[in-house]
């Protein structure tokens, strides 16, 4: 007698889970990680009062610069999830990383090409968030099917930290350089950082012959036999998965419009100080989309974040037309709490860390 379909996906599943050293390796590795992409990530808003200077930006102008890397980061969180998903999340990473970290470090040379500085620099910014999109969908995927379910918020809510520790870091170190060696100084020291973390990575951590596996995938258009379905049909019919989705909405919307309305993030990143304990999400809302879905994790992770990078975008124009109508920063933070309020709400009702990704019938994506 054969086992269960679950059953035997449960099985695989153990046998290719990290042992603990790898685990606790994988974790140091991936915490410099999230780090390092929060430092590319906010290299642009620290130099923007710097650039506005050298370039003669105005405040609209630089908001737009700002503003772009969002408008990019929405349109690949599905992407880098499901490539996560079948190829590998580590691969993602690994060639995303590479590529934003080369665009961040190279970001001085692009904004002297010629005299369109500001559509250098607009594009860079949207290229940067295309990259950078698949990182936590790809990294959801790889700790899901890694890392043993028991030790999944703890490793979680360790990785997530980088965020935080990165937006630290750059705003105190970008402020030493801007001040010391101008703010090509700044772009240097990111993009090189991450430059280096990807070389270890690969040399360390990776073999050569997976990561030629992973290209020549994509170079076929990944036409792979490992994880080609996801049960998307019955994912969505889920109200635990809505629920999931719904806290995300108004996770951007205080960073983004920071950003948009051209602050120095050596102000805001002071102000990062005050909601930390708000990364406490790393363990909770985040692990739980693990939960749900370990098989498409990083699938169901990418819809979840798109929902709040849009929100964020969406912050952008409803934000700013709220402060202007109030001329205060208040309502604007009453409303992200009213509709933060709202999600949690929903998740009290509706959610569930109950698999919804058991059933042998799986639907193409």
């Amino acid at each position: 007698m054969q086992p269960p379909p679950d059953e035997t996906r449960r099985d695989a599943a153990e046998d290719v889970q990290w042992s603990r050293p790898e685990c606790q390796l994988w974790t140091g590795t991936l915490l410099l990680g999230t780090c390092l992409l929060y430092c590319a990530r906010v290299s642009m808003p620290i130099c923007a009062v710097s650039m506005s200077q050298d370039f003669g930006w105005n405040k609209k102008e630089a908001g737009l610069v700002l503003s772009s890397f969002f408008w990019g980061y929405c349109l690949t969180q599905v992407v880098g999830g499901h490539l996560g998903d079948r190829i590998g999340g580590e691969k993602v990473i690994l060639l995303s990383a590479s590529a934003w970290g080369f665009i961040t470090a190279a970001t001085p040379l692009l904004a002297h090409l010629g005299s369109a500085h500001l559509a250098f620099m607009t594009f860079s910014r949207i290229l940067t968030g295309l990259l950078q999109g698949v990182y936590f969908p790809a990294l959801t995927s790889l700790l899901s099917q890694k890392v043993r379910e028991s030790e999944r918020a703890f490793t979680y809510s360790t990785v997530g930290a980088g965020s935080q520790f990165g937006t630290l870091l750059t705003g105190a170190a970008g402020s030493l350089l801007l001040d010391w060696c101008g703010w090509q100084s700044v772009f240097y020291f990111s993009g090189g950082l991450t430059l280096l973390w990807v070389w270890y990575v690969y040399r360390c951590l990776l073999s050569e012959k997976d990561l030629l596996l992973a290209l020549g995938v994509l170079a076929q258009g990944l036409r792979v036999t490992r994880h080609t379905k996801v049960p998307w049909r019955r994912l969505f019919w889920k109200s635990s998965v809505w629920a999931g989705s719904s806290t995300w909405c108004p996770g951007w919307w205080p960073f983004l419009l920071v950003c948009s309305a051209g602050f120095s993030l050596t102000v805001s990143s002071v102000r990062v100080t005050g909601p930390l304990p708000c990364g406490s999400s790393c363990s909770g809302i985040s692990v739980n989309i693990q939960d749900l879905a370990p098989s498409c994790a990083g699938f169901l992770f990418g819809v979840a974040n798109t929902a709040g990078a849009l929100a964020g975008v969406v912050g952008v124009c409803l934000g700013g037309y709220l402060i202007e109508t109030t001329g205060s920063w208040t309502s604007v933070f009453n409303l992200v709490a009213a509709i933060s309020s709202l999600g949690l709400c929903t998740f009290l009702v509706f959610g569930k860390a109950q698999r919804v990704d058991l059933s042998p019938i799986h639907e193409d994506l």
